[in-house]
């Protein structure tokens, strides 16, 4: 403690201000410290001189020498005086003082210190009986994944940051390192050059790459350069704190970027390919890419393959390629191109299958019957595949003998079967034309026999259009009517789902078209009735008319021709 007795009173001090409150006295700052410094003994480098012990752990001993500071001694100096304590009185012998300030933080000191425990965020280190706090992020310059292998260590610190306020001490392991390692780096950074190898050791593993630091300097070695083959996940080929060479592939003016490669440190696998290996051989690989247009195989680390989706099947249908294949299939496939410079290879898998179209002729002759998938549709037909490869049309005139199809839904659905008669091959394009409607008989021979003109059948209008409707005949055939033939004899109009009486007055078998009328029907009779009514009343008046003519004709005969009549008879006679 300090000794009150060597405080001597300030003589300019102006004691009968303070008494009276005034704020404004003042004292000079030196004239503070030099109060301040009379109050503490006065000690020397090698002096000798008495202490309190005041504090004291198992590693040192804290005693108060009535200095600015307090002194420090290790416990192992007090092995022969297990009975120290608190309050002891024991000689000291000073090996030398604390800078002017008494900080290590302003002249940066190198400071050793006990790690104690761990805590949030970092350690606690004991520096000279007082607890400081080492940061996570000060512990060394590379991420620090196990803080308990640093618990109950001595390490060299540098202080950092101290806030009086709050007692607060800061302390750094990772800025003496930074220190050292900014000497290598511009060691380092001062030779690198591009195709330079260099050992590394792994300091991080990213999602994209890794970084190597290189001693000081970092570089990355982007995941396309760690392997010549893809790389899922660059833990597969490296692991952290590992030792690896590395080759440098670039870095910018300031090289505080570089690039770094490790597939490079190897021969590229192109040049180690088989060299007897060429197009139409089959070779085996794993699928390590999919896309909609097709799937990279692996055949080798580094040389790959794509398998065209139009390679992979002989069905001419768009289809993706994730139909046929998956990521980690293994496949077989055929070599369809091969070019080594540009170091390209397509393949093929349906060349491993006959190509269906080679014999197309005798495996689907024109007249054969099979039975086929409905792929699509269009305004004009169907589209069906009877096997993988082999597709074909089917005009939509070709569906029914009977019906009108308007659209191929009205008749059938995407991924029925339906049964087709082979029509026409057309071997260059890869299309047959099919016909439905073949697989039968053509009905119209019998209906030409059936509805011929002005006979009369039944029929029930099944649709309305704007020119006219159309009529549900017998044997599943349809009609045609005009508004003008839907008129009924009561001057109404037919009306949908009616079943009425229908004339035939036109069948064309060539067309397939029969053309109805129901009015005709009772026109046709009104029409016979007025000709039988005109021919009875002509039959009346000829009656009339013919009675007199035949008198007077009489009439006059007998009055005018009797002579030569007379004269006749008798050439006759005499004749005779």
């Amino acid at each position: 403690m300090a000794d009150l007795k060597n405080v001597a009173p300030l003589e300019d001090f102006d004691w009968e201000a303070y008494a009276n409150g005034d704020s404004k006295v003042e004292t000079s700052r030196e004239a503070q410290e030099e109060a301040y410094n009379g109050s503490l003994n006065k000690v020397n480098d090698h002096d000798v001189v008495d202490g309190t012990v005041i504090a004291m752990n198992k590693r040192e001993v804290v005693v108060n020498i009535g200095f600015k500071s307090d002194g420090i001694i290790p416990a192992s100096e007090f092995r022969y005086n297990p009975d120290l304590k608190v309050g002891d009185t024991v000689e000291v012998y000073i090996e030398n003082q604390e800078d002017k300030k008494g900080e290590a933080l302003e002249k940066e000191e190198i400071i050793k210190g006990y790690v104690k425990c761990r805590t949030k965020g970092g350690m606690i280190v004991d520096v000279f009986g007082i607890e400081a706090f080492l940061p996570g992020s000060q512990i060394d310059v590379k991420p620090i994944r196990d803080y308990d292998i640093f618990v109950g260590k001595t390490m060299e610190f540098k202080v950092v940051k101290i806030n009086q306020d709050y007692k607060n001490v800061v302390v750094s392991h990772k800025a003496l390192i930074e220190a050292e390692l900014e000497a290598q780096k511009q060691e380092i950074i001062g030779r690198l050059e591009k195709g330079q190898v260099l050992e590394g050791t792994v300091k991080n593993i990213t999602s994209y790459g890794v970084f190597i630091d290189l001693g000081g300097v970092d570089g990355l070695i982007h995941i396309t350069d760690l392997s010549w083959g893809r790389v899922n996940d660059p833990k597969e080929i490296v692991e952290l704190d590992q030792k690896i060479n590395v080759v440098i592939l670039d870095f910018d003016n300031e090289k505080k970027r570089i690039a770094l490669g490790l597939k490079q440190l190897t021969p590229h696998p192109w040049d180690a390919l088989d060299a007897n290996l060429k197009v139409g051989d089959h070779v085996k690989g794993k699928v390590v890419v999919m896309a909609d247009y097709g799937a990279f195989v692996e055949i080798a680390p580094g040389v790959e393959g794509l398998i065209h989706v139009s390679e992979m099947s002989w069905s001419q249908h768009l289809r993706s390629a994730q139909d046929f294949m998956k990521v980690g299939d293994e496949v077989e496939a055929v070599i369809l191109t091969l070019d080594r410079e540009e170091r390209k290879m397509s393949l093929g898998i349906k060349q491993l299958k006959e190509d269906p179209w080679e014999n197309i002729e005798e495996k689907y002759p024109i007249g054969s019957k099979h039975t086929a998938k409905v792929r699509n549709f269009t305004n004009f037909g169907v589209f069906v595949e009877i096997e993988e490869g082999v597709d074909g049309l089917i005009h939509i005139s070709d569906l029914s003998w009977t019906k009108k199809v308007k659209h191929p839904s009205e008749f059938t659905q995407i991924g029925a079967e339906i049964e087709v008669c082979v029509l026409e091959i057309d071997k260059t394009n890869r299309r047959l034309s099919l016909g439905h409607k073949q697989l039968e008989e053509n009905p119209w021979d019998v209906f030409e026999t059936v509805f011929t003109q002005d006979s009369i059948h039944e029929g029930t209008i099944v649709e309305m259009l704007d020119k006219g409707a159309v009529i549900q005949l017998e044997y599943g055939v349809e009609g045609f009517a005009t508004p003008k033939h839907l008129v009924k004899e009561d001057g109404s109009q037919a009306q949908l789902n009616e079943k009425l009486q229908f004339k035939v007055i036109e069948f064309n078998k060539e067309s397939k078209r029969i053309i109805l009328s129901h009015s005709r029907i009772y026109e046709d009779v009104q029409r016979a009735e007025a000709r039988e009514a005109k021919k009875a009343t002509k039959r009346t008046n000829a009656r009339k008319e013919d009675t007199p003519t035949i008198q007077n004709q009489a009439a006059s005969t007998t009055l005018g021709d009797l002579d030569a009549l007379a004269a006749l008879k008798a050439k006759m006679q005499a004749g005779e």
